[in-house]
């Protein structure tokens, strides 16, 4: 017997360590074990990541936070973007930027930029239910490094995020509680980070599918503390996202795992979860019903209070983990 179970210890620790050979398949991948990941960018391409490869110390020493980029779309400019400079006043007041109206932030992930296609989904989204500031944060300049370079910056690029915030209602005035971030996957954390820099003030925090890899009982990562109200949408749990519960409000939509519906490959779930907050800021049409547990989350098996999932509503609040299903296509 005691033979056995080291066989069988070699053999996961084997598995573990080896290079995955099919792009996009995550199914060798168990959390806290596995070496190498796939991954995808922007355009949903899969890039096989080395959990275990050292972050660039020089490149993190260089500026990080320093080079976010601030691209603010309004009704007024839908399509072009205005570039806001922190500490540069005039590019604020010569924008388009009112400070009366809701202000909603959007941060990408691993590999995206700012022109990556969830930036303009979730813009467009918002623009077309309020009257609103909407602005893009590009961090493309870190977000283009490997994975582990990456997830050391993040919390310095939320940090200049979190100043930036302050500097643009100090100059062109802002209400807090008209103020919502959103992050998908690292983005998700660098708004965690953004929003603790401000002293939680923010009125609703949204991380989407928040990254897993290397933040499980990472307190650096997107928490309570971030926002007044902050919710997680899960949607890639236990491979490219965080399964456990760490908002207020946590939603399990089909279970909160790949695969998602309509997904053909494992790191599609991931960024399903950006399409659905689009979806729902449009329509606001999926709720979700509250789950004692993740395991009842994970099984859709839920009867609880109902909260819908996403919209773009700054008034909501809700606590606890909500289970629902959805579609597989568009709006799901």
């Amino acid at each position: 017997m005691r033979v056995f179970v080291i066989l069988v210890a070699c053999a996961t620790l084997t598995a573990g360590s080896a290079i995955p050979s099919i792009p996009g398949d995550n199914s060798h991948y168990v959390e806290g074990e596995s070496r190498y990941i796939w991954m995808p960018d922007g355009e949903g391409v899969p890039h096989l990541v080395d959990l275990h490869q050292p972050a660039d110390e020089a490149f993190l020493n260089s500026r990080n936070g320093n080079n976010n980029q601030y691209w603010l779309f309004t009704r007024q400019n839908r399509n072009n973007r205005q570039n806001l400079q922190n500490g540069n006043a005039n590019s604020v007041r010569n924008s388009n930027y009112r400070g009366n109206r809701p202000t909603k932030f959007i941060v990408h992930g691993w590999r995206n930029n700012g022109n990556s296609p969830m930036n303009p989904l979730i813009k467009d989204a918002f623009l077309a239910v309020m009257d609103c500031n909407v602005i893009v944060v590009d961090w493309s300049g870190l977000a283009g490094r490997d994975y582990n370079t990456a997830v050391r910056g993040v919390p310095d690029v939320g940090n200049h995020m979190g100043r930036f915030i302050q500097f643009l209602f100090n100059t062109a005035g802002g209400n807090w509680d008209q103020l919502h971030l959103v992050g998908f996957s690292l983005g998700a954390h660098i708004i965690g980070n953004a929003g603790r820099a401000v002293g939680g003030r923010a009125r609703r925090v949204t991380g989407l599918d928040p990254a897993g890899p290397n933040w499980g009982g990472n307190n650096l990562a997107l928490n309570r503390y971030s926002g007044r109200f902050v919710e997680a949408i899960h949607t890639d749990g236990r491979l490219l996202g965080i399964m456990d519960p760490i908002a207020h409000a946590d939603f399990y939509p089909n279970g909160g795992r790949n695969p998602q519906p309509g997904c053909g490959i494992s790191t599609c779930s991931h960024s399903r979860a950006t399409e659905f907050f689009a979806a729902t800021v449009h329509h606001g049409h999926l709720p979700g019903r509250q789950c004692p547990n993740v395991w009842e989350a994970e099984l859709s098996n839920c009867h609880g209070a109902v909260l819908h999932m996403g919209n773009a509503y700054l008034g909501k609040r809700g606590y606890g983990l909500y289970g629902l299903r959805t579609g597989a296509n568009w709006p799901f």
